[in-house]
């Protein structure tokens, strides 16, 4: 099988590529470069540059190179930005999904890895959540990935096609140091572009119902993560039968904000304090996951602990040091 991979030039995309390339998968990238970096996608990957929502486009890439499956990770993942900027959120993570499920079904391709998010449950009242646990998203973002979510499985329910939701919980690391993480919404390079600007790394609130009134969170490696996507596709991969599964993924043990902190502070040896500001709208005081489901269907398990995402994660932007800032 071929498959298409949307965002592939991102951070968790270009993770995803190496891993599947590694393991003999044919695979084609697709991604608007909106936030992703061209040379991420190796020059002999075949790289197309669109917006998952041209249809036509995206029809073109499915037909030409034979595609068999889909794994979509293109799409808007800020939380801040999605309650600034809703509208964004909902064109660019429902609308394009559904244009880039148009372009499948008449391509007649019928089998899909979606990356979804842990921010589809909300703020749960159980310590960790497993697939089942209710889901009240806080933030238009989580919203949006629920909703796809129900896309999938209405489609699934009428016979069109097979697919595998992967629910991330909080990212972090790096594989490799040319692909960290440059973006500035997620919290462990958000610490270290404050510290080499001389400002205190913030806390977005430290009275939430945990154990230091920080936000608790599952943090997992990206190469985990890329993973997780070579396990779904070979779930997907020849299967002649309908597969509709979801799945967390996840460590499933809870870190604090004030806990990542400590962990910069050891990795770098930087002895730093931070300033604790307001509460972010949306934000969740706790989301750990429950992973027994992916461990005993596809064999999956993260292995990376807390300290080796934040070391990955530091030399890979020291690397961005040398050869320049490309955020």
């Amino acid at each position: 099988m071929t498959w298409l991979l949307t965002g592939g030039a991102g951070y968790i995309g270009a993770h995803v590529l190496r891993a599947l390339r590694a393991d003999g998968v044919d695979v084609v990238v697709c991604d608007d470069l909106s936030t992703g970096i061209r040379g991420r996608v190796p020059a002999d990957v075949p790289f197309i540059e669109a917006n998952v929502g041209d249809v036509d486009r995206i029809l073109v890439a499915l037909r030409e190179h034979r595609v068999s499956g889909v794994l979509h990770l293109a799409a808007r993942k800020a939380v801040p930005e999605s309650v600034d900027d809703p509208a964004l959120y909902y064109r660019e993570n429902v609308v394009g999904f559904e244009r880039l499920l148009a372009a499948m079904r008449a391509a007649g391709v019928a089998a899909i890895v979606h990356s979804s998010s842990a921010a589809v449950i909300g703020s749960p009242v159980q310590e960790q959540v497993d697939e089942d646990s209710p889901t009240d998203p806080q933030n238009p973002y989580g919203r949006t990935k629920l909703i796809c979510e129900w896309m999938l499985e209405d489609l699934a329910a009428a016979g069109e096609l097979s697919f595998v939701n992967l629910r991330y919980f909080n990212v972090a690391g790096a594989g490799a140091p040319e692909l960290g993480d440059v973006g500035v919404f997620n919290l462990v390079p958000l610490i270290f572009r404050a510290l080499d600007n001389g400002i205190a790394p913030e806390v977005f609130g430290d009275d939430y119902p945990t154990r230091d009134g920080s936000c608790i969170r599952d943090f997992v490696h990206v190469s985990d993560v890329s993973l997780a996507h070579l396990a779904a596709v070979r779930q997907l991969d020849g299967r002649t039968g309908r597969v509709a599964r979801t799945y967390n993924v996840g460590r499933g043990e809870g870190v604090s904000v004030k806990e990542v902190m400590a962990a910069v502070a050891a990795v770098t040896g930087r002895d730093f304090s931070y300033a604790v500001g307001p509460r972010r709208s949306g934000d969740p005081a706790q989301v750990v996951g429950v992973v027994d489901r992916i461990a005993d269907e596809l064999g999956w398990r993260a292995r990376a602990d807390l300290t080796d995402m934040v070391r990955s994660a530091w030399q890979a932007w020291q690397h961005r040091a040398t050869v320049g800032d490309r955020s």
